[in-house]
C-alpha cells in the first residue's frame, strides 16, 4: 500500500524583531483538515530537515499509519552559517531577537492559520547541533509556547549548562536528547575543533538532576546528517506517539 503524501507550501511572514522577511516551509499531513486539531514541530535549519532529513515523507509514514498523532511541520531556513551562528548560538548577536521571533511572531500566525493545540505541549522545538541549542534556549525561555524539545547533538556550552541548572519548572517540558560518541572532534563553521560529547554528557547529567523529563541516548556516530536523519523516526515516534 502505497503512503498518502502530504504537502508542502511556503510561509512568508516578515519578522519585526529580525526586521526581514523569512520564507518558510509548511508541511500537512494528507489528512490535513480544518476540523482536526495539530501538534506543531518548529525545525531550526528547516531547509535541511526537509531535504537532507526527509522529514515530510517521514510524517506522511508515520501520521498514515497511526503511530504519531496529526501533527503540521514548520521548516525556518537559514540563510547563510553566518546567518545561522548569529541566529542560533546564545552569543550571537540576533540570538535573543530570533527566539523573540519563535515565540512571539511565527508562533501566532500559525496559531491564527492552523486548528493547532494552543498550550506548550502541543508544540515542539526541533534542530541539530547549533540548532538544537536555540531549540533548547527557546524552550527554556517560553516553556509554556514550547513544552517539547527534540535535541540532535547540541552544542552545549556554560551558558546552556546555567540556563537549565537554573529553570525553575523542568516538569513543564519533555526532552529528546541525543549525541554520537565519536562527536568529540567536530569542526565547527568558525574553523575550531570542538568535543562535543562530553558536555552533552554533563548536559544529561543536569537534565537527570534537575528532575526533566527526557529521553537520552549516545548513538554509534559523528556530528552529520548520516546519523541524524535516521533517528528522526525514533525522536518523533518519542515526542508525538498517540
Amino acid at each position: 500500500m502505497t503512503t498518502a503524501r502530504g504537502t508542502v507550501e511556503e510561509l512568508v511572514l516578515y519578522s519585526e524583531a529580525l526586521n526581514e522577511e523569512i520564507k518558510m516551509l509548511v508541511y500537512l499531513p494528507a489528512s490535513y483538515s480544518p476540523l482536526y486539531k495539530y501538534s506543531i514541530l518548529i525545525t531550526q535549519d528547516g531547509k535541511d530537515y526537509f531535504q537532507l532529513g526527509r522529514i515530510p515523507r517521514l510524517a506522511d509514514e508515520l501520521v498514515g499509519n497511526g503511530e504519531i498523532e496529526n501533527t503540521i511541520i514548520v521548516g525556518v531556513p537559514y540563510k547563510n552559517v553566518q546567518d545561522r551562528s548569529r541566529k542560533y548560538h546564545p552569543a550571537g548577536e540576533e540570538n535573543a531577537d530570533y527566539i523573540r521571533f519563535l515565540a512571539h511572531e511565527l508562533t501566532p500566525k500559525l496559531d491564527e492559520m492552523y486548528p493547532t493545540y494552543q498550550m506548550g505541549k502541543g508544540r515542539a522545538l526541533i534542530g541539530d547541533s547549533l540548532g538544537a541549542t536555540v531549540s533548547l534556549m527557546t524552550a527554556l525561555k517560553y516553556p509554556h509556547t514550547f513544552g517539547k524539545v527534540i535535541l540532535q547533538s547540541p552544542l552545549v556550552n556554560e551558558t546552556v549548562l546555567e540556563a537549565v541548572g537554573s529553570f525553575p519548572s523542568p516538569h513543564l517540558l519533555d526532552i529528546y536528547h541525543v549525541i554520537g560518541k565519536g562527536e568529540t572532534e567536530v569542526k565547527t563553521t568558525d574553523g575550531q575543533i570542538k568535543d562535543f560529547l562530553t558536555p552533552n554528557r554533563e548536559l544529561n547529567h543536569v537534565f537527570s538532576e534537575k528532575g526533566y523529563t527526557t529521553f537520552y541516548d549516545e548513538f554509534d556516530g559523528d556530528h552529520t546528517w548520516k546519523y541524524w536523519q535516521p533517528d528522526l523516526r525514533r525522536a518523533l515516534t518519542f515526542m508525538f506517539h498517540k
